[in-house]
């Protein structure tokens, strides 16, 4: 019989609903957003912290000391755990949690024993209305996924460790085939496909989430920028973007949108955006990565939903 766990879980946040279950064991917190800037494989390697570190506080002012201490002492922590004869892990469904589950399963299996894995992810349980973060769950709830948790065999771990490989990798046409592949990861799949439609589209350069933005901004009435980042975390679908990482997005597509007579409304670029009749992608381009990608060496293609190599 199984007794004693090592959870690994997805924030600070859901640690504390976690914490207070009271469940056995030993909790490593996975404080990381891996969905964006530079990784490479070797989690925890001096060159995974040192590119880490410098997209952390080149994009959001997180220094290498913060880095150290909220990161990288779980890993080390996670290297030093035993006497455990399962693992569970706590991860949402979205990009931005599956992506650090898929690191956080390449880490453990490059560094410690061959014990069974469970998952505890969010998923409409009977008696639930609605599917929620598990960080929003009434504890009696959140007590029902874990005595509900998927146990993962030995096919679903290879699979976390090739799709890590291959996010890692310079290859996001590779990484978009594994789209059908089944297994007990219920919402991979949904996250795999978020993903890849993260690259510019070939037809304007906006990605399918900037895409989004400016429909709400078309589509709503919105009075400020607040507003506008509040409808866009809400209605991001599979991302799982946290404020300050949709706050770069609206940044970065301040060319598409003013505010007039207490109105946030489309310019003429984001109108000839959305309507496809420009492309843009010259006007966004940058140097940053979704893993080992370079974002603007690729983009999406929403007609044939492939992804083409510049």
């Amino acid at each position: 019989m199984l007794d004693k766990a090592l959870h690994i879980i997805n924030g600070d946040s859901l640690a504390e609903q976690v914490k207070e279950l009271g469940l056995s064991g030993e909790t490593i917190v996975w404080r990381e957003l891996l969905c964006e800037g530079p990784c490479t494989k070797e989690v925890g390697s001096n060159e995974f912290i040192n590119l880490r570190q410098k997209f952390l506080k080149k994009a959001y002012d997180i220094s290498s000391e913060n880095y150290q201490n909220r990161f990288v002492s779980q890993l080390n922590k996670l290297k030093a755990a035993q006497d455990y004869d399962h693992v569970v892990l706590w991860f949402e469904f979205d990009l931005f949690c599956h992506i650090n589950m898929l690191a956080a399963i390449s880490f453990y299996l490059e560094n410690k024993p061959n014990v069974p894995f469970y998952l505890v992810c969010s998923k409409r349980q009977k008696g639930e209305e609605e599917l929620l973060p598990l960080s929003q769950l009434p504890l009696k709830h959140l007590l029902n996924h874990f005595n509900h948790k998927i146990e993962l065999d030995k096919e679903d771990l290879e699979i976390a460790s090739l799709i890590w490989e291959l996010y890692c990798s310079n290859n996001p046409i590779k990484l978009k085939q594994q789209i059908k592949k089944s297994s007990n990861f219920e919402y991979l799949s949904s996250c795999i496909r978020a993903h890849i439609e993260r690259f510019p589209n070939s037809r304007t350069g906006i990605n399918s989430l900037e895409r989004n933005v400016l429909k709400l901004v078309e589509q709503q009435r919105i009075t400020s920028i607040n507003q506008l980042l509040g409808y866009a975390l809400q209605y991001q679908g599979y991302y799982g973007y946290s404020d300050s990482q949709m706050e770069r997005v609206l940044n970065k597509l301040s060319m598409f949108y003013t505010l007039e007579n207490e109105k946030l409304k489309l310019t003429q670029d984001g109108l000839d955006a959305l309507a496809k009749k420009k492309n843009f992608y010259r006007d966004l381009i940058n140097d940053e990565y979704y893993g080992g990608a370079k974002i603007y060496d690729f983009l999406y293609d929403s007609d044939s939903h492939k992804v083409l190599k510049l």
